[in-house]
């Protein structure tokens, strides 16, 4: 017999519910959608989604427990808990949801039929907890060593994004993300035809490495078109003191050093993914509107976290700057005002209560994260968060607060200083800049708070100036 956590709901019964269409990306960081300031990447349909809807244009991800990022930030999402809560309860998820916790089994409770396809990565089966399930997909598609430490400098690359026979996101014979798109199809044509409101998840593998699309999408791009990072450098002097380096599966797919040509191709092959993504986004979309339910329905399209690809001399998503924890937030609906944004700070995990108010749901205990409803409709313009927490393993800790980010590194050690507002790529370190102390004692202090309030026990109080 399964154990029932009643919601209360505070709308009215003749109200029809809100459907919810969640489209996930996997590696995707917020500065890779042309219409929010990018004219290097060609995305039609995120531009047409910023114009038709609402963007947050500060987003984050907490941060995660090992090196595979989007195992905590999805186990986040889905139970609502931040970081080291979820962490906690990541073996224990099979009995959150025989308690019904989880975010699909709050909405079905709450009156909706769920569905789900894609990349799941969080320790219980979808079948269990969704409604309808399509495709499962792994945490990344198989890759080959080809993929790897390329391309060499000044030799032939042995690797081609759009040669299927190296297996990736074509294993199976059609390219991962069109495979999604083509589920999304049949779910929403499914859904469409029933009465009942629909919750449906959509995650895709793009535009995580092994970073594929086909040629059509990589013609699109020609790295002479593309700048190097202005944070780019040869080799990020504190590797292998942050909790991880050199051997790190993300670290190893461009060489050391790290070569102008080769950060180029990555970039180029990272946008063309992207592209091809944006195609199937569009298709998902077209499937929405011949169901006859977009009138009602609310859309979100983000990312489980960001992607280096270069900046910093590092290639992933295992650090605190803001191009590995920040991802783009779109949202559509009824009501949503149209190409608006707000700079408040968010985490991504607050979708997942954004969806409980929407359907009419009084936010479960558990749930640590908040909507940000009241921000979209002007009711407030500030965060509901004073500060911004973020972490990796033991090795990183960081807060965010007026503009300045404080990165702390006690295995190195060393403490990080950025003005966000004048150095928004995070170059400069203020940190050896003594008319900054004061402000760095300050941040300091409110991120061991953070710590505490968070269920952190890593101690970084001997790096206190």
């Amino acid at each position: 017999m399964l154990f029932l956590i009643s919601c209360k709901t505070t709308e009215s019964r003749d109200e029809p519910k809100p459907n919810i269409l969640f489209i996930f990306t996997d590696d995707q960081t917020f500065h890779t959608i042309r219409a929010l300031g990018n004219e290097e990447i060609h995305t039609p349909t995120m531009d047409r989604l910023v114009s038709e809807g609402f963007t947050f244009t500060n987003t984050y991800n907490m941060g995660a427990w090992h090196g595979a990022v989007c195992v905590a930030s999805r186990t986040m999402l889905n139970t609502g808990q931040t970081v080291w809560r979820a962490m906690r309860n990541e073996k224990r998820l099979e009995q959150l949801a025989f308690e019904r916790k989880l975010w699909s089994q709050i909405m079905e409770d709450a009156g909706y039929e769920t569905w789900f396809s894609g990349k799941w990565h969080v320790e219980v089966s979808p079948d269990s907890i969704f409604n309808h399930v399509k495709h499962i997909m792994p945490g990344m598609p198989n890759d080959t060593p080809e993929a790897y430490n390329r391309p060499p400098e000044g030799e032939a690359d042995t690797w081609t994004p759009y040669d299927t026979a190296f297996g990736g996101h074509w294993k199976g014979g059609k390219h991962w993300s069109e495979v999604l798109a083509d589920d999304a199809e049949e779910m929403l044509a499914m859904a469409g035809k029933s009465d009942k409101p629909f919750f449906m998840y959509l995650a895709f593998n793009a535009p995580h490495d092994p970073r594929q699309a086909p040629k059509e999408y990589v013609d699109m791009y020609d790295t002479a078109n593309i700048a190097l990072p202005e944070s780019f450098i040869e080799e990020y002097p504190y590797n292998g003191k942050i909790g991880y380096g050199r051997e790190m599966r993300d670290e190893r797919l461009a060489p050391f050093p790290r070569t102008r040509q080769a950060i180029l191709q990555h970039r180029k092959e990272y946008y063309a993914i992207i592209s091809h993504l944006d195609a199937q986004i569009g298709r998902i979309l077209q499937a929405l509107e011949r169901s006859g339910k977009k009138e009602n329905t609310y859309i979100f399209l983000s990312s489980d976290n960001g992607l280096a690809v270069g900046n910093h001399g590092l290639m992933g998503k295992q650090s605190m700057y803001d191009h590995s924890i920040r991802m783009p937030l779109l949202v559509v609906g009824p009501d949503v005002p149209k190409n608006e944004s707000s700079a408040a700070d968010v985490y991504l995990q607050d979708i997942m209560a954004t969806t409980l108010e929407l359907t009419g749901v009084q936010k479960p205990d558990h749930v640590e994260f908040n909507s940000f409803l009241d921000i979209i409709h002007k009711k407030s313009s500030e965060s509901h968060y004073p500060s911004i927490y973020g972490c990796y393993t033991n090795a990183q800790r960081m807060i965010r607060k007026d503009g300045y980010k404080l990165i702390v590194c006690p295995q190195v050690p060393v403490t990080l200083l950025y003005d966000l507002k004048n150095d928004p790529l995070e170059i400069l370190n203020l940190s050896a800049i003594a008319e900054y102390d004061s402000l760095e004692k300050s941040l300091f202090s409110e991120l061991i708070v953070l710590q505490q309030s968070m269920a952190d026990s890593v101690d970084i109080s001997m790096l206190l100036k």
